[in-house]
């Protein structure tokens, strides 16, 4: 993996990832909903080629019901750093959690980027004897680590947490935390990484979340409102800032890409008070606390009973339940899905105390089906959302977690990604729908990276 020169797709700062050359390639997880293992496919994104829209590469995982899920770069833009541990890695291995399984999978799309090759499978005993923890989640590539977010323990409570692989032999380091303090849910986690602060967030225990939404959990309030700071170089725990019980589920992290800019978005995807999503900044201020306020909030829209699922009947209303959100490179623009209404919004963010909407979309929607140009009507909705370095494209999937697919979607959940283009107006490309037959996509990654994959430690001016 050594090489003696930087990986050419590591940029210095925002500025130089969004005058990258564009994606050529995607890289997208499905889950198979026939007793079939899961599946990382490889999408042409060349709009010059005669594959375009189209899936030119598939590696099969070998065994069944790995529910592959969030996954992400072994190395990026991070190992620039000044400070970074492996700054001659490149940006070659895919890792690929299993949520049920709790297996890793490290892909190899270096020699051929159209032909995903298994490089090592880190089995989930593995993970649980040497972190402690189950359910590996979120992957991000640090300057001294891979690190990686589990949502609990073995037996399936908490608490979750962090744990960090070797950046070459993929070997599990263990635990990262030091000294946790009040923090028991896990869900996501980024940092600010010149100022050497962690912020994680909260979804549930696997046990909370594996069967589907419990709820009288939901409504209890027991699901995670809580986002915690921490000390990145002392691992330690610092704060607790609880965004009102009523706002269950507080899921991405979304720090401004910039590193003089101590803010970031994180969504929340309802609340219990009426139905509402909603989107919070926070901001590391100069004595060093982090502080965190609303600023969007996107209302439930009122539907008739017997066009609602057994779970949103008896409230008469669909949430919109905003299950993703994604900042551009330049820190311009807020992407919010609502994976319920079957809606993704465009908000500018430049003063990201006042976001101002600039586009919406709809697309399918658990009540109104909304249709694509290439496709008719369908179902799901804008799930995972990930934009491309320049900002000029969005790419968009429509599968959540099986669990909850089969709560909210109960006809089930036909897959498919779109693009949408954004260089303007906001609009769906009329000519890309790529459909995943006995599949469910979830997320995409982009070759050489994209708006949610990097971290930057040099400033774009």
């Amino acid at each position: 993996m050594a090489r003696l020169t930087p990986d050419p797709t590591f940029y210095p700062s925002p500025r130089h990832a969004a005058e990258a050359d564009p994606e050529t390639l995607g890289y997208v997880v499905t889950l198979s909903t026939e007793d079939k293992p899961d599946a990382l496919s490889v999408l042409d994104l060349d709009p010059s080629s005669s594959s375009y829209g189209t899936v030119v590469g598939r590696l099969d995982m070998p065994n069944a019901g790995d529910e592959l899920h969030h996954f992400g770069w072994n190395a990026c833009s991070s190992a620039l750093c000044p400070w970074a541990a492996h700054p001659h890695v490149e940006r070659r291995y895919l890792l690929v959690p299993g949520l049920r399984s709790s297996r890793i999978h490290v892909v190899d799309v270096g020699e051929d980027p159209r032909a995903p090759r298994l490089a090592k499978v880190i089995e989930p005993e593995e993970v649980e004897r040497k972190s402690g923890y189950s359910r590996p989640h979120t992957i991000h590539c640090g300057p001294d680590a891979i690190y990686v977010s589990a949502l609990g323990a073995p037996d399936g409570d908490g608490p979750g947490g962090i744990f960090l692989l070797d950046h070459e032999t993929f070997d599990v380091k263990g635990a990262w935390e030091e000294q946790r303090g009040t923090q028991e849910l896990a869900y996501d986690f980024w940092w600010h990484i010149n100022h050497g602060t962690v912020v994680t967030s909260e979804w549930g225990t696997p046990n909370m979340v594996e069967d589907g939404l419990v709820g009288e959990l939901l409504l209890g309030n027991k699901y995670g409102h809580r986002l915690h700071v921490w000390d990145l170089e002392s691992r330690r725990h610092l704060q607790e800032i609880d965004l009102g019980a009523e706002h269950q589920m507080v899921l991405e992290l979304r720090p401004a890409h910039d590193p003089r800019r101590k803010y970031g978005f994180v969504g929340v995807a309802v609340s219990t008070e009426d139905l509402s999503g909603s989107v919070f900044l926070w901001r590391l201020g100069d004595d060093g606390v982090v502080r965190a306020r609303k600023v969007i909030s996107v209302p439930a829209e009122p539907a008739e009973a017997d066009r609602l699922p057994e779970i949103l009947k008896p409230f008469g209303a669909v949430p919109p339940l905003i299950t993703d959100i994604a900042l551009s490179v330049d820190d311009s623009t807020l992407y919010v899905s609502c994976w319920g209404t079957g809606e993704i919004k465009r908000f500018d963010v430049t003063d990201p105390e006042r976001p101002r909407e600039t586009g919406s979309v709809r697309l399918g929607g658990i009540v109104e089906r909304a249709a694509h140009p290439a496709a008719g009507a369908v179902n799901g909705g804008p799930q995972m959302v990930e934009v491309s370095r320049d900002g000029k494209r969005v790419y968009l999937t429509n599968s959540l977690y099986a669990a909850w697919d089969e709560q909210f979607y109960p006809d089930g959940i036909n897959g498919w990604l779109v693009k949408l283009d954004s260089d303007g107006d906001f609009r769906l490309d009329p000519d890309f729908f790529v459909e995943f037959q006995g599949e469910r996509p979830h997320q995409v990654r982009l070759h050489g990276g994209d708006a949610s994959s990097d971290s930057y430690c040099f400033p774009s001016d």
